[in-house]
């Protein structure tokens, strides 16, 4: 009866049911025709052929019955051969529709996986740096994996079904009828023995699935944080790799054992289903051949009845479930919409402007910003929490003004937590101000084209992140296609290029996740390299040099003076010795500025700044000796 391919449908569609969602959110079929739009000649040419493919599979076996009543009536041979013929022919044409339905079926759906990442791929690059923060990289991933893949299903798997098997059905049981409404009755009757078992364990084997899929997580998510360059040297540190392998055996001999159980279930569910296939082809064949033997039916119509009942059963068990395939593959567009549906917070105006050319000037008028809330720009789902935290909007920067004229630079230094990144921050605008405004030459950033933001402002950060590519593939990414002379410059300039003419691959040598396969100092001055080709106008160092040791702090702050030389900067320091050349220094304490003015001024007032000055230079010459 063709078991394996229909009880093995029948599993994995009562599997989906335990995990079904009671309903989807509105407008959610509506969207999904949207993405099918540019699809939809192909949609159509698909299900034509899945339309074909459907009546010669219900016509094989009534085929078969004629040329068993021909072959009893031994009185046509030319026509034995004829139908054997019709037969083949229609098997040759059912494959090759088979070939061009599988094309299309793959062209459609790649076409909406590619579709589907690519929107949601671009949608996330506009997403606040807040969404970053919080989000589980795993759990985003995820969405652009699993559930694209599965909205794909959608227009694949569950419609091709849902086409082949309402016409399978229809068709089959009006021929079935035609031929013998008493074994058509008797199918009918045996359907409740096959259906049942199916939900029953589709229910234990879908519990079995979560779970493993949980344990799963688990370890990817264990070998993700302990793989990494920092994770593998804390366990090296504290010495836990005993620790770390049991715990991880731990899970993966659950998955273990379940899988051994999904087996077997597995294994019981397909045998017994076989067995009340063959129980019910056995039915067919006694009825119907007793039926044949008193005269009332034909040997082939027991035959075609037989085949028959294989596209009666499939169909029927398939369609008991089609609003769990629906449902379940429709679901997985709406975790894809839930993504897209996230305020990305920060927009472009449509008329936005460009920085005027020359030197920029760099303005905080009356700047005040609170850190928006988790459900602002967040899911739980992505953060892997029941609830998301609705603190927030709570006022960290309090009237925030100063300004900076083109080529001067200003310092921030306060103590930590003060709010010192925060307003760094919003100059390049990562975040956007509640009140008041920062300008760019007198221009609004809000008023500015986000190119024309990244063009003018270049940022380096005191972890000094690099992708894990070349060093040439990390210093391109300022300037696609820069040229070569120009990198070794600016390597020059950074005081990175006799280090780099060193290795054995120059250049092209991969640096490694993070950068690791660098030291700190090396890394920091690579991001300056990489600072330099970009050419901006205006630079934010945020403690460019809080992590380094006093060899790798000289070498970084000779390469900063190269990229700070003609540029407004707005520097970020903890070592205040790095700020005594500003042109203003501003201490910042609680999201106010407290104190402003030169280091011989700040010192003057003694201040604030002046009990960070000499606290810090009491405390390194004792930490000296």
């Amino acid at each position: 009866m063709g078991g394996v391919d229909n009880t093995w449908s029948l599993m994995s569609s009562a599997m989906r049911a335990a995990n079904t969602p009671k309903g989807l959110a509105p407008g959610t079929v509506r969207r999904v025709t949207r993405f099918a739009r540019p699809y939809w000649r192909s949609l159509l040419v698909f299900l034509a052929l899945t339309v074909v493919s459907a009546v010669i599979a219900v016509s094989t076996p009534v085929l078969a019955g004629k040329v068993v009543d021909t072959i009893v009536g031994g009185k046509d041979a030319g026509l034995v051969v004829l139908l054997a013929v019709v037969v083949a022919g229609l098997a040759i044409a059912d494959a090759g529709f088979g070939l061009v339905e599988r094309w299309l079926s793959a062209r459609i759906g790649e076409g909406l996986i590619y579709d589907l990442r690519r929107a949601v791929f671009e949608h996330v690059q506009r997403m606040p740096i807040a969404f970053f923060t919080r989000t589980r990289t795993g759990a985003l991933v995820s969405r652009l994996n699993n559930d694209v893949i599965g909205a794909q299903r959608t227009f694949t798997a569950t419609l091709s079904g849902l086409v082949t098997n309402v016409i399978q059905l229809v068709l089959s049981l009006a021929v079935m009828v035609t031929l013998s409404w008493q074994v058509t009755l008797l199918a009918l009757v045996l359907l409740p023995v096959f259906v049942l078992p199916a939900r029953r364990i589709g229910r234990r084997m879908a519990d079995l699935q979560r779970e493993s899929a949980q344990l799963n997580a688990g370890m990817t998510t264990q070998m993700t944080e302990r793989f990494s360059a920092p994770g593998a040297t804390l366990v090296k540190l504290f010495g836990r790799p005993k620790r770390e392998v049991e715990d991880f055996g731990a899970r993966a001999g659950r998955v273990r054992d379940i899988g051994v159980r999904t087996a077997m279930l597995t294994r019981w569910f397909m045998t017994s289903l076989t067995l009340v296939s063959a129980l019910a082809t056995a039915l067919v064949y006694g009825l119907g051949g007793w039926l044949a033997i008193r005269g009332q039916l034909a040997p082939g119509t027991v035959v075609a009845l037989a085949l028959l009942l294989t596209r009666l059963y499939s169909p029927l068990t398939a369609l008991a479930n089609v609003r769990v395939d629906v449902m379940t593959a429709l679901v997985s567009f709406e975790r894809v919409f839930e993504v897209l549906d996230l305020d990305p917070m920060i927009t472009e105006k449509p008329d936005a402007r460009t920085v005027p050319e020359g030197g920029v000037s760099v303005e905080f008028d009356d700047v005040r910003f609170a850190y928006p809330a988790a459900d602002k720009y967040s899911l739980a789902s992505l953060e892997e929490v029941s609830t998301l935290d609705t603190r927030g909007g709570e006022e960290v920067l309090h009237g925030i003004s100063f300004r900076a004229e083109p080529g001067q630079m200003v310092a921030l230094v306060g103590s930590s937590g003060a709010g010192k990144s925060t307003i760094a921050s919003l100059l390049p605008r990562l975040y956007d101000v509640d009140s008041g405004a920062i300008r760019l030459s007198d221009v609004d950033v809000r008023d500015l084209a986000f190119a024309a933001i990244r063009d003018t402002v270049g940022v380096v950060t005191q972890d000094g992140h690099l992708f894990h590519d070349t060093i040439r593939a990390n210093l391109e990414y300022a300037r696609p296609g820069v040229a070569e002379e120009e990198i070794w410059d600016a390597l020059e300039r950074a005081r990175l290029a006799e280090l780099v003419r060193s290795l054995p691959d120059g250049l092209d040598t991969l640096v490694g996740e993070r950068g690791y396969r660098l030291s700190g100092g090396e890394r920091q001055r690579l991001t300056i390299a990489r600072l330099l080709l970009a050419h901006p106008r205006v630079i934010v160092l945020d403690e460019a040099t809080a992590h380094l040791d006093s060899e790798s702090e000289a070498a970084v702050s000779e390469a900063l003076s190269h990229a700070l030389e003609g540029r407004t900067a707005l520097v970020i320091a903890h070592r205040l010795s790095t700020v005594r050349a500003a042109d203003q220094i501003l201490v910042v304490e609680a999201g106010r500025i407290v104190e402003r003015g030169t280091h011989e001024e700040l010192l003057a007032v003694n201040g604030r700044y002046a009990d960070l000055y000499h606290t810090q230079f009491a405390e390194e010459p004792a930490a000296a000796a």
